[in-house]
């Protein structure tokens, strides 16, 4: 027996299968007003969506969706356009729509009561030039706790960055406060001064705890923010970002996952369909997809997205949390379906070790990292489908790639453990790391993964001390994943010795540091 036609309508609707749609034109703002205006032309072929489905703008510039309850439509920027800024530097590219709003019972609120779907949801473009080479500036963790780590954060990141030029956009890896959401409105004043289109990935430390669902911890980001999942095209390059967080844990309930959800990975899927393959596509997430101890990352997510994007030769994923610096390679072993390995650049962190350490004269925190990586942030070169990374450490010159350590004295012709290290920041295993004494020959250096002994130093500092010093002690030691040692000569003449490092990076970029030490009777 058939349904009337009411009762059939109410049935689809209760099922999510309703036939209503969110429609409207994606056009070309010729006066910058935000309002489609009658001679104002739509543009077509520029891909729409909900979260889930992803439909392209016909050649009128119109589009329709499937209507879902408590949803983010958001326009993908297409390459040679951007969308309006608001006065904080973030795009007007997405419309948040839930009739009832976030749930009231959130410690922190989410978007208020939207009302009705409006007759149209429309997306406002300006044309902009956009060569296929450019730079993208990169923050891992900025994660304050309080006003004063903001002030940590503006004076010793932002403030080194503040007008730079020749800066495609910004983008923060996460963890953008530090589970205080009250802070986001700072943090993004704090941002906003770089003076650069910002996009942001949700991290762990964003994230709404009161949710009982995975897909309702994000609506404190999502009113200050925007959707967590979306994508969008600079040059040649396509970049998807993600929230790669479970919450609640769907083991047990209780902490958190690195993960997607099934409606996620549907959402990467239909949105690659839009995307040529010569294209380069830059994942963003926060947690990273490595799972050395079978825990941090399901392992089934990353099978899924690995199989996703296997026609996909050029790729790179990019994420933080960690509060270390390193490069992650996926081969087949770890699922990944070409022979080219992927690589997950793991950043350094905007916060380093948590705002902790020495104060320098501004009393802001040294905040090295636990893998004695000092703080700073990182900037992707991209050209054509191609890219190479470059880490700037806060308040250092460009040049300054590696940090030494040498002992200070060692007696001549005494055989013993002393011992050169190098800490190369942005190194990894199979880099090349040479090193030459008093200008001769150079000689390769052992690769191994153990302390840095200049971070010891620090913890040492903190840890015999007599009297209480200013600032935090920093957390303890972890093995780095860019650290080379060679035993230190000691068949020399009595007197200063100098030590030049030369490290080579995957890019072919090689940069040199000197240290000196004595030989004595």
């Amino acid at each position: 027996m058939k349904l009337p036609i009411l009762t059939l309508a109410a049935a689809l609707f209760a099922t999510g299968s309703c036939l209503a749609q969110v429609k409207g034109y994606v056009y070309l703002d010729a006066n910058s007003n935000g309002k489609k205006d009658k001679k104002e032309t739509g543009v077509a072929g520029v891909c729409v969506s909900n979260g889930l489905e992803v439909v392209q703008t016909d050649a009128k510039g119109f589009y329709t969706l499937p209507e879902r309850q408590d949803q983010v439509i958001f326009a993908i920027k297409p390459s040679g356009y951007q969308f309006l800024l608001d006065s904080n530097n973030m795009t007007k590219s997405y419309h948040i729509l839930k009739p009832l709003g976030a749930p009231q019972d959130f410690k922190y609120k989410g978007a208020a009561p939207t009302g009705a779907t409006p007759a149209q949801v429309n997306f406002a473009l300006r044309q902009q030039a956009e060569g296929n080479d450019f730079r993208v500036l990169v923050f891992g963790d900025p994660q304050p706790y309080t006003l004063e780590e903001i002030e940590h954060f503006r004076k010793g990141v932002v403030a080194e960055v503040e007008g730079i030029q020749n800066i495609a956009f910004g983008l923060s890896l996460g963890d953008l406060v530090g589970d205080n959401l009250s802070l986001h409105q700072p943090y993004i004043q704090a941002v906003k001064k770089v003076g650069l289109p910002w996009y942001n990935v949700m991290g762990n430390h964003d994230m709404n705890y009161d949710a009982k669902t995975d897909s309702l911890s994000d609506e404190t980001f999502e009113a200050n923010f925007g959707p967590v999942n979306y994508s969008f095209n600079v040059g040649n390059a396509h970049f998807i970002v993600l929230d790669d967080i479970l919450y609640p844990d769907p083991r047990d309930g209780k902490g958190y996952w690195g993960g997607f959800r099934e409606d996620q990975l549907q959402f990467i899927e239909n949105d690659l369909k839009f995307v040529g393959k010569d294209k380069l596509v830059v994942l963003s997430f926060h947690i990273p997809l490595l799972n050395e101890n079978g825990q941090a990352f399901r392992t089934t997510d990353r099978d899924r997205l690995f199989s996703i994007l296997k026609d996909y030769p050029n790729t790179l994923s990019l994420s933080a949390h960690t509060h270390l610096q390193r490069q992650n390679f996926y081969g087949k072993e770890e699922g990944w379906l070409q022979e080219k390995p992927h690589h997950e650049y793991n950043a350094g962190t905007t916060s380093g070790d948590w705002y902790s350490g020495a104060l320098n004269a501004q009393g802001i925190p040294a905040s090295t990292m636990r893998d004695g990586t000092p703080k700073g942030y990182a900037f992707l070169n991209i050209s054509g489908n191609q890219y190479t990374i470059d880490y700037k450490v806060a308040g250092q010159p460009d040049n300054y790639q590696m940090a030494l350590f040498a002992p200070k004295v060692i007696k001549k012709d005494q055989n013993s453990s002393s011992a050169i290290y190098a800490n190369f920041f942005m190194g990894a295993k199979g880099d090349k790391v040479e090193y030459s004494v008093d200008g001769g020959a150079f000689k390769a250096m052992d690769y191994l993964e153990d302390y840095d002994p200049n971070y010891l130093d620090i913890l040492h500092l903190f840890d015999h001390t007599e009297k209480v010093l200013p600032g935090k002690r920093p957390s303890n030691a972890q093995p780095s994943t860019h650290l080379w040692t060679v035993k230190a000569p000691f068949r020399l003449n009595t007197g200063k010795h100098t030590v030049t490092v030369k490290a080579t990076d995957r890019y072919g970029k090689t940069y040199t540091q000197s240290i000196d030490y004595m030989i004595a009777e």
